[in-house]
């Protein structure tokens, strides 16, 4: 099956409204990237980040007559999605029509190879510089983002193929794993930053049951960090 990476740059993070504004892709034919005007105006955060800008995109056309969009509905029929935190990118485009079937997460696949949870971040560009990758393009563009994410893709299926040579087994062990909600090994945030959940789960019960019942009533829809938290607890 063919493997397509693929990134967005976003009006904001709100998965609720928020809309595709770039949108590039590699696959077998090459790189592909392009800008659309969204249809609402770009958040200031995001711009801080991206450096997209309203005006920017006022002449470009919409991702919902682009010849793009009928690409990417035709090849992510039979295709392997691949993307950094791909729920993102799947929730986004599935907001403009567009369905995704199989996908590898590089993100999920960091956190379940990091077997000690001896990184401290797991974005994209932390990975970057933390394995070294030797790529070209600027953080927070979606074609930059697209040769960081081919290169992390390429170093996380080497490392799985010491265990699984035969490639497509090994591919369908990425699908395997990014399906699965992943496990985290330390605290990134709050009073325990840093620590262990496994040792706060002995030291600090209670914060964590504080803190699932929290994203539970919340509506949180974290489902990474929901099941992190009832694994840590024993539910």
């Amino acid at each position: 099956m063919e493997l397509i990476f693929l990134d967005t740059e976003t009006t904001g993070n709100d998965l609720t409204k928020d809309r595709l504004c770039q949108v590039c892709y590699r696959n077998s034919t090459g790189i592909h990237t392009e800008y659309f005007k969204p249809p609402l105006p770009m958040t200031v955060k995001s711009m801080s980040i991206t450096h997209i800008t309203d005006a920017m995109l006022e002449d470009k056309k919409s991702f919902a007559d682009s010849q793009m969009k009928k690409d990417l509905v035709f090849i992510l029929a039979s295709g392997i999605f691949v993307a950094h935190n791909a729920k993102f990118d799947i929730a986004m485009l599935e907001a403009e029509g567009v369905k995704v079937g199989q996908y590898i997460c590089t993100l999920r696949v960091a956190r379940h190879l990091d077997v000690e949870g001896v990184i401290p971040e797991y974005n994209l560009q932390y990975l970057r510089y933390h394995f070294g990758l030797n790529v070209t393009g600027n953080p927070h563009d979606a074609e930059g983002d697209v040769n960081v994410l081919v290169a992390l893709f390429n170093n996380q299926l080497t490392e799985l193929m010491k265990t699984i040579p035969d490639r497509e087994e090994a591919i369908k062990k990425l699908i395997e794993i990014s399906s699965t909600p992943s496990l985290y090994k330390v605290f990134n945030f709050g009073k325990h930053k840093d620590e262990k959940i496994s040792a706060v789960a002995q030291s600090d019960k209670g914060y964590l049951e504080w803190l699932l019942n929290q994203k539970l009533t919340a509506g949180d829809n974290d489902e990474d960090w929901i099941y992190t938290l009832k694994f840590y607890l024993d539910k």
